[in-house]
Protein backbone atom coordinates (compact mmCIF):
# COMPACT_ATOMS: atom_id res chain seq x y z
CA UNK A 1 0.00 0.00 0.00
CA UNK A 2 1.73 3.32 -1.07
CA UNK A 3 2.15 6.00 1.48
CA UNK A 4 -0.03 8.68 1.62
CA UNK A 5 2.45 12.08 0.44
CA UNK A 6 3.32 14.82 3.11
CA UNK A 7 -0.39 17.16 3.48
CA UNK A 8 2.03 20.06 2.81
CA UNK A 9 3.48 18.85 -0.33
CA UNK A 10 -0.07 17.61 -1.63
CA UNK A 11 -1.15 21.58 -1.07
CA UNK A 12 2.19 22.93 -2.66
CA UNK A 13 3.13 25.07 0.88
CA UNK A 14 5.45 25.45 3.76
CA UNK A 15 4.85 24.54 6.93
CA UNK A 16 4.44 27.66 8.16
CA UNK A 17 2.33 28.69 5.87
CA UNK A 18 -0.79 31.00 7.11
CA UNK A 19 -4.72 30.10 7.02
CA UNK A 20 -4.68 32.32 4.10
CA UNK A 21 -2.03 30.78 2.23
CA UNK A 22 -3.58 27.08 2.98
CA UNK A 23 -7.10 28.00 1.96
CA UNK A 24 -5.82 29.88 -1.05
CA UNK A 25 -3.98 26.68 -2.50
CA UNK A 26 -6.79 24.62 -1.80
CA UNK A 27 -8.84 26.85 -3.76
CA UNK A 28 -6.54 26.61 -6.36
CA UNK A 29 -6.14 22.62 -6.70
CA UNK A 30 -10.05 22.31 -5.87
CA UNK A 31 -11.11 24.11 -9.18
CA UNK A 32 -8.44 22.12 -11.08
CA UNK A 33 -8.92 19.05 -10.08
CA UNK A 34 -13.02 18.88 -9.83
CA UNK A 35 -14.26 16.10 -11.63
CA UNK A 36 -16.20 18.19 -13.21
CA UNK A 37 -13.45 20.53 -14.29
CA UNK A 38 -11.83 17.03 -15.75
CA UNK A 39 -14.23 15.19 -18.34
CA UNK A 40 -11.49 13.77 -19.94
CA UNK A 41 -10.00 11.70 -16.42
CA UNK A 42 -12.54 11.88 -13.88
CA UNK A 43 -10.95 8.83 -11.94
CA UNK A 44 -7.60 10.72 -11.33
CA UNK A 45 -8.77 14.04 -11.22
CA UNK A 46 -11.06 12.68 -8.19
CA UNK A 47 -8.56 11.29 -6.27
CA UNK A 48 -6.18 14.34 -6.43
CA UNK A 49 -8.84 16.27 -5.67
CA UNK A 50 -9.97 14.01 -3.03
CA UNK A 51 -6.47 14.06 -1.51
CA UNK A 52 -6.13 18.13 -1.72
CA UNK A 53 -9.94 18.09 0.61
CA UNK A 54 -8.12 15.49 3.31
CA UNK A 55 -4.94 17.65 3.14
CA UNK A 56 -7.11 20.99 3.59
CA UNK A 57 -9.62 19.10 6.15
CA UNK A 58 -6.38 19.06 8.47
CA UNK A 59 -4.46 22.07 7.93
CA UNK A 60 -7.15 24.28 8.11
CA UNK A 61 -8.38 22.93 11.42
CA UNK A 62 -5.82 24.47 14.05
CA UNK A 63 -5.95 21.28 16.25
CA UNK A 64 -5.78 18.98 13.81
CA UNK A 65 -3.05 20.71 12.26
CA UNK A 66 -1.34 21.02 15.34
CA UNK A 67 -1.60 16.71 15.74
CA UNK A 68 -0.76 16.63 12.76
CA UNK A 69 2.55 18.58 12.83
CA UNK A 70 3.42 16.39 15.66
CA UNK A 71 2.90 13.22 14.90
CA UNK A 72 2.29 13.26 11.12
CA UNK A 73 -0.63 10.83 9.57
CA UNK A 74 -0.49 8.60 12.64
CA UNK A 75 -2.16 10.48 14.49
CA UNK A 76 -5.18 10.14 12.16
CA UNK A 77 -5.00 6.47 11.92
CA UNK A 78 -7.75 5.81 14.55
CA UNK A 79 -9.99 7.84 12.64
CA UNK A 80 -10.12 10.46 10.04
CA UNK A 81 -8.35 8.25 7.48
CA UNK A 82 -5.51 6.10 7.94
CA UNK A 83 -3.07 4.89 4.98
CA UNK A 84 -5.50 4.32 2.16
CA UNK A 85 -8.55 4.74 4.05
CA UNK A 86 -11.45 6.77 2.90
CA UNK A 87 -11.17 10.30 4.70
CA UNK A 88 -14.64 11.39 6.86
CA UNK A 89 -15.18 14.98 5.61
CA UNK A 90 -18.09 14.97 8.26
CA UNK A 91 -17.48 17.96 10.31
CA UNK A 92 -15.40 19.74 7.55
CA UNK A 93 -16.66 23.42 6.62
CA UNK A 94 -15.86 23.65 2.61
CA UNK A 95 -18.66 26.24 2.25
CA UNK A 96 -16.76 29.50 1.64
CA UNK A 97 -14.64 27.47 -1.01
CA UNK A 98 -17.28 26.25 -2.77
CA UNK A 99 -19.43 28.90 -2.86
CA UNK A 100 -16.24 31.09 -4.44
CA UNK A 101 -15.53 28.19 -7.13
CA UNK A 102 -19.02 26.68 -8.07
CA UNK A 103 -21.53 29.12 -6.60
CA UNK A 104 -23.12 27.34 -3.95
CA UNK A 105 -24.43 29.51 -1.33
CA UNK A 106 -25.53 27.01 1.52
CA UNK A 107 -23.07 23.19 1.06
CA UNK A 108 -24.15 20.25 3.01
CA UNK A 109 -26.96 21.92 4.88
CA UNK A 110 -25.78 24.67 6.69
CA UNK A 111 -27.55 27.82 6.73
CA UNK A 112 -26.66 30.33 3.94
CA UNK A 113 -25.73 33.90 5.56
CA UNK A 114 -25.46 35.50 1.59
CA UNK A 115 -28.58 34.34 1.05
CA UNK A 116 -30.78 34.44 3.82
CA UNK A 117 -31.51 38.35 2.94
CA UNK A 118 -32.14 38.10 -0.96
CA UNK A 119 -36.02 38.33 -0.18
CA UNK A 120 -35.65 41.01 2.22
CA UNK A 121 -35.45 45.10 1.04
CA UNK A 122 -32.97 45.66 -1.54
CA UNK A 123 -31.14 49.01 -2.40
CA UNK A 124 -31.95 49.86 -5.93
CA UNK A 125 -28.49 50.00 -8.53
CA UNK A 126 -27.21 53.06 -9.32
CA UNK A 127 -27.71 54.88 -12.69
CA UNK A 128 -24.50 56.41 -14.32
CA UNK A 129 -24.74 59.46 -16.38
CA UNK A 130 -21.91 60.48 -18.96
CA UNK A 131 -21.79 63.75 -20.08
CA UNK A 132 -20.23 65.18 -23.02
CA UNK A 133 -18.16 68.78 -21.99
CA UNK A 134 -15.77 70.93 -23.77
CA UNK A 135 -12.24 71.37 -22.77
CA UNK A 136 -12.70 74.72 -21.72
CA UNK A 137 -16.25 73.79 -20.09
CA UNK A 138 -13.44 71.27 -17.78
CA UNK A 139 -11.29 74.24 -16.88
CA UNK A 140 -13.74 76.96 -16.23
CA UNK A 141 -16.75 74.67 -14.89
CA UNK A 142 -20.52 74.87 -16.61
CA UNK A 143 -24.01 74.32 -15.71
CA UNK A 144 -25.78 71.93 -18.24
CA UNK A 145 -29.17 70.22 -17.97
CA UNK A 146 -29.15 66.43 -18.00
CA UNK A 147 -32.10 64.13 -19.09
CA UNK A 148 -32.76 61.02 -17.83
CA UNK A 149 -34.87 57.93 -18.16
CA UNK A 150 -36.21 57.49 -14.95
CA UNK A 151 -38.90 54.37 -14.00
CA UNK A 152 -41.55 55.38 -12.05
CA UNK A 153 -44.36 53.77 -10.00
CA UNK A 154 -46.76 52.85 -12.60
CA UNK A 155 -50.11 54.63 -12.36
CA UNK A 156 -52.55 52.12 -13.56
CA UNK A 157 -51.03 48.94 -10.96
CA UNK A 158 -49.80 51.02 -8.18
CA UNK A 159 -46.76 49.55 -8.81
CA UNK A 160 -47.93 46.14 -7.99
CA UNK A 161 -47.84 44.98 -11.62
CA UNK A 162 -50.69 43.40 -11.93
CA UNK A 163 -53.91 44.31 -14.15
CA UNK A 164 -56.14 46.43 -12.06
CA UNK A 165 -58.77 44.07 -9.97
CA UNK A 166 -56.13 41.63 -9.65
CA UNK A 167 -53.32 41.01 -7.30
CA UNK A 168 -49.59 39.52 -7.15
CA UNK A 169 -49.65 35.75 -5.84
CA UNK A 170 -47.83 33.47 -3.63
CA UNK A 171 -44.81 32.01 -5.73
CA UNK A 172 -45.76 28.23 -5.51
CA UNK A 173 -42.60 27.32 -5.91
CA UNK A 174 -40.67 28.71 -3.35
CA UNK A 175 -43.71 29.67 -1.27
CA UNK A 176 -42.87 33.10 -1.12
CA UNK A 177 -39.43 32.86 0.23
CA UNK A 178 -37.77 34.10 -3.09
CA UNK A 179 -35.29 31.00 -2.85
CA UNK A 180 -35.16 27.52 -3.19
CA UNK A 181 -32.97 24.56 -1.94
CA UNK A 182 -31.53 22.39 -4.30
CA UNK A 183 -29.90 19.09 -3.65
CA UNK A 184 -27.22 17.29 -5.52
CA UNK A 185 -24.63 14.41 -5.74
CA UNK A 186 -20.89 15.02 -5.58
CA UNK A 187 -18.19 12.79 -3.99
CA UNK A 188 -19.11 14.26 -0.81
CA UNK A 189 -22.71 12.60 -0.97
CA UNK A 190 -25.49 15.07 -1.01
CA UNK A 191 -24.94 18.94 -1.45
CA UNK A 192 -27.56 21.25 -0.87
CA UNK A 193 -27.59 24.84 -2.78
CA UNK A 194 -29.82 28.06 -1.97
CA UNK A 195 -30.84 29.71 -5.17
CA UNK A 196 -32.54 32.00 -6.49
CA UNK A 197 -36.02 31.20 -7.39
CA UNK A 198 -36.56 30.62 -11.38
CA UNK A 199 -40.26 31.31 -11.03
CA UNK A 200 -40.57 35.04 -9.28
CA UNK A 201 -36.91 36.10 -9.45
CA UNK A 202 -36.71 36.14 -5.88
CA UNK A 203 -39.25 37.99 -5.28
CA UNK A 204 -41.83 35.58 -3.59
CA UNK A 205 -44.67 36.95 -5.91
CA UNK A 206 -45.65 35.47 -9.40
CA UNK A 207 -48.37 37.99 -11.25
CA UNK A 208 -50.91 35.80 -13.27
CA UNK A 209 -52.74 38.77 -15.02
CA UNK A 210 -49.93 41.97 -15.88
CA UNK A 211 -50.64 45.06 -16.07
CA UNK A 212 -51.33 46.16 -19.76
CA UNK A 213 -49.48 49.86 -19.46
CA UNK A 214 -46.52 48.31 -17.54
CA UNK A 215 -46.10 44.83 -18.33
CA UNK A 216 -45.70 43.27 -14.92
CA UNK A 217 -43.13 45.43 -13.93
CA UNK A 218 -44.74 47.86 -11.72
CA UNK A 219 -42.56 50.98 -13.51
CA UNK A 220 -43.19 52.98 -16.19
CA UNK A 221 -40.19 54.53 -18.18
CA UNK A 222 -40.46 58.91 -18.00
CA UNK A 223 -37.60 61.65 -18.96
CA UNK A 224 -36.27 63.80 -16.12
CA UNK A 225 -34.28 66.89 -16.23
CA UNK A 226 -31.87 67.73 -13.68
CA UNK A 227 -29.59 70.73 -13.27
CA UNK A 228 -25.77 69.70 -12.85
CA UNK A 229 -22.92 71.50 -11.98
CA UNK A 230 -19.66 70.43 -13.05
CA UNK A 231 -17.04 72.30 -11.07
CA UNK A 232 -13.83 74.27 -13.02
CA UNK A 233 -10.81 71.50 -12.96
CA UNK A 234 -12.72 68.59 -13.39
CA UNK A 235 -11.04 65.96 -15.52
CA UNK A 236 -12.26 63.56 -18.03
CA UNK A 237 -14.35 60.38 -16.37
CA UNK A 238 -14.54 62.63 -13.25
CA UNK A 239 -17.64 62.25 -10.46
CA UNK A 240 -19.10 65.71 -11.00
CA UNK A 241 -22.05 64.83 -8.85
CA UNK A 242 -24.55 62.47 -7.12
CA UNK A 243 -27.98 62.74 -7.28
CA UNK A 244 -29.27 60.50 -4.18
CA UNK A 245 -32.73 58.82 -4.45
CA UNK A 246 -33.31 59.29 -7.97
CA UNK A 247 -31.73 55.92 -9.25
CA UNK A 248 -32.95 52.63 -10.05
CA UNK A 249 -35.99 51.44 -7.87
CA UNK A 250 -35.63 49.22 -5.12
CA UNK A 251 -36.71 45.32 -4.38
CA UNK A 252 -38.89 44.51 -1.94
CA UNK A 253 -39.19 47.96 -0.68
CA UNK A 254 -35.72 48.50 -0.54
CA UNK A 255 -34.54 52.41 -1.44
CA UNK A 256 -33.56 53.88 -4.71
CA UNK A 257 -30.07 53.84 -6.20
CA UNK A 258 -28.66 57.26 -6.97
CA UNK A 259 -27.72 59.14 -10.41
CA UNK A 260 -23.90 59.23 -10.77
CA UNK A 261 -23.11 61.98 -13.00
CA UNK A 262 -19.80 61.74 -14.79
CA UNK A 263 -17.74 63.71 -17.25
CA UNK A 264 -16.10 62.80 -20.90
CA UNK A 265 -13.97 65.67 -21.90
CA UNK A 266 -13.36 66.67 -25.80
CA UNK A 267 -9.64 66.86 -26.74
CA UNK A 268 -8.59 70.10 -27.42
CA UNK A 269 -6.41 70.29 -31.12
CA UNK A 270 -3.94 72.83 -28.85
CA UNK A 271 -3.68 71.98 -25.55
CA UNK A 272 -2.42 68.40 -23.49
CA UNK A 273 -4.16 68.82 -19.84
CA UNK A 274 -1.98 66.48 -16.66
CA UNK A 275 -3.48 66.93 -13.91
CA UNK A 276 -3.59 70.70 -12.94
CA UNK A 277 -1.09 71.69 -15.83
CA UNK A 278 -1.80 72.42 -19.38
CA UNK A 279 0.62 71.96 -22.15
CA UNK A 280 1.23 73.25 -25.39
CA UNK A 281 3.58 73.49 -28.60
CA UNK A 282 4.56 76.81 -30.47
CA UNK A 283 6.07 77.70 -33.27
CA UNK A 284 8.81 80.29 -32.70
CA UNK A 285 9.38 82.39 -35.95
CA UNK A 286 13.18 81.88 -36.68
CA UNK A 287 14.38 85.58 -36.97
CA UNK A 288 12.83 86.01 -33.41
CA UNK A 289 14.53 83.08 -32.15
CA UNK A 290 17.49 84.56 -33.38
CA UNK A 291 17.04 88.13 -32.39
CA UNK A 292 14.67 87.78 -29.62
CA UNK A 293 11.55 89.26 -29.22
CA UNK A 294 7.36 89.16 -28.64
CA UNK A 295 5.19 85.88 -29.69
CA UNK A 296 2.04 85.48 -29.15
CA UNK A 297 0.85 82.34 -27.23
CA UNK A 298 -2.80 80.89 -27.23
CA UNK A 299 -3.98 79.81 -23.67
CA UNK A 300 -7.31 78.83 -21.99
CA UNK A 301 -7.01 82.79 -20.41
CA UNK A 302 -6.51 83.85 -24.06
CA UNK A 303 -3.50 85.23 -26.25
CA UNK A 304 -0.47 86.90 -24.28
CA UNK A 305 2.52 88.08 -25.11
CA UNK A 306 6.10 86.57 -24.39
CA UNK A 307 9.10 87.95 -24.57
CA UNK A 308 11.64 85.65 -26.15
CA UNK A 309 15.63 85.70 -25.38
CA UNK A 310 17.87 85.88 -28.46
CA UNK A 311 19.16 82.50 -29.15
CA UNK A 312 16.46 80.68 -28.28
CA UNK A 313 16.30 77.08 -29.27
CA UNK A 314 13.97 74.13 -30.36
CA UNK A 315 12.43 72.21 -27.16
CA UNK A 316 13.43 75.20 -25.08
CA UNK A 317 10.38 74.79 -22.43
CA UNK A 318 9.24 78.13 -20.57
CA UNK A 319 6.51 78.38 -17.66
CA UNK A 320 3.26 80.70 -18.04
CA UNK A 321 2.58 80.42 -14.02
CA UNK A 322 -1.04 80.06 -12.70
CA UNK A 323 -2.37 79.81 -16.57
CA UNK A 324 -3.26 76.39 -16.39
CA UNK A 325 -6.16 74.54 -14.90
CA UNK A 326 -8.35 75.69 -11.43
CA UNK A 327 -8.26 72.97 -8.47
CA UNK A 328 -11.02 71.10 -7.27
CA UNK A 329 -10.41 72.51 -4.04
CA UNK A 330 -9.99 75.96 -4.63
CA UNK A 331 -10.41 77.55 -8.29
CA UNK A 332 -8.48 80.38 -7.22
CA UNK A 333 -5.69 78.07 -7.11
CA UNK A 334 -4.26 77.35 -10.67
CA UNK A 335 -1.88 74.81 -12.19
CA UNK A 336 0.85 75.96 -14.54
CA UNK A 337 0.84 76.30 -18.96
CA UNK A 338 3.96 75.02 -19.85
CA UNK A 339 5.18 75.66 -24.04
CA UNK A 340 7.31 74.21 -26.07
CA UNK A 341 8.82 76.40 -28.66
CA UNK A 342 9.87 75.20 -32.09
CA UNK A 343 11.78 77.25 -34.39
CA UNK A 344 10.58 77.13 -37.46
CA UNK A 345 12.65 77.30 -40.48
CA UNK A 346 11.14 79.31 -43.56
CA UNK A 347 10.52 76.77 -46.23
CA UNK A 348 10.30 79.98 -49.27
CA UNK A 349 12.49 82.86 -49.51
CA UNK A 350 12.62 85.97 -51.97
CA UNK A 351 15.73 86.54 -53.22
CA UNK A 352 16.50 89.61 -51.28
CA UNK A 353 15.71 87.44 -48.08
CA UNK A 354 18.47 84.91 -49.31
CA UNK A 355 20.84 87.52 -49.94
CA UNK A 356 20.16 89.10 -46.54
CA UNK A 357 20.68 85.48 -44.39
CA UNK A 358 23.91 84.95 -46.95
CA UNK A 359 25.29 88.09 -45.78
CA UNK A 360 23.96 87.58 -42.18
CA UNK A 361 26.11 83.93 -42.05
CA UNK A 362 29.02 85.00 -43.42
CA UNK A 363 28.56 88.02 -40.55
CA UNK A 364 28.27 84.95 -38.08
CA UNK A 365 30.26 82.20 -38.79
CA UNK A 366 30.19 81.42 -42.36
CA UNK A 367 28.67 78.49 -42.09
CA UNK A 368 27.43 78.01 -45.79
CA UNK A 369 30.89 78.09 -47.16
CA UNK A 370 32.11 75.81 -43.75
CA UNK A 371 33.40 72.64 -45.91
CA UNK A 372 35.16 74.64 -48.57
CA UNK A 373 37.35 76.56 -46.01
CA UNK A 374 38.08 73.41 -44.16
CA UNK A 375 39.12 71.80 -47.72
CA UNK A 376 36.73 68.72 -46.92
CA UNK A 377 35.80 66.53 -49.95
CA UNK A 378 32.38 67.12 -50.48
CA UNK A 379 30.19 63.49 -50.07
CA UNK A 380 28.49 62.80 -53.62
CA UNK A 381 24.65 61.55 -53.07
CA UNK A 382 24.02 58.06 -54.59
CA UNK A 383 20.74 57.20 -55.99
CA UNK A 384 19.20 54.23 -53.55
CA UNK A 385 15.74 52.31 -53.96
CA UNK A 386 13.66 55.34 -52.48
Amino acid sequence: MADKRDYYEVLGVPKNASDDEIKKAYRSLAKKYHPDMNPDNPEEAEKKFKEASEAYGVLSDAEKRRQYDQFGHAAFDAGAGGAGGAYDFSGMDFSDIFSDLFGFGDIFGGGSRRGASRNGPMRGADKVVDVRLTFEEAVFGVEKEIEVDSKEECKTCKGSGAKPGTSPETCPNCRGKGQVRVTTNSIFGQITSVQTCRECNGRGKVIRDKCPDCRGTGYTTIKKRYAVKFPAGIDNNGLACKIPGKGEPGQNGGPRGDILVRTLVAKHPIFQRQEYDIYSTVSLPFSVATLGGDVLIDTVDGQVAYEVKAGTQTDTVVRLKGKGVPTLRDKEKRGDHFVKFVVKVPEKLSAEAKETLRKFDSLSGDYLNAAKNAGVPKEKKKKGWF
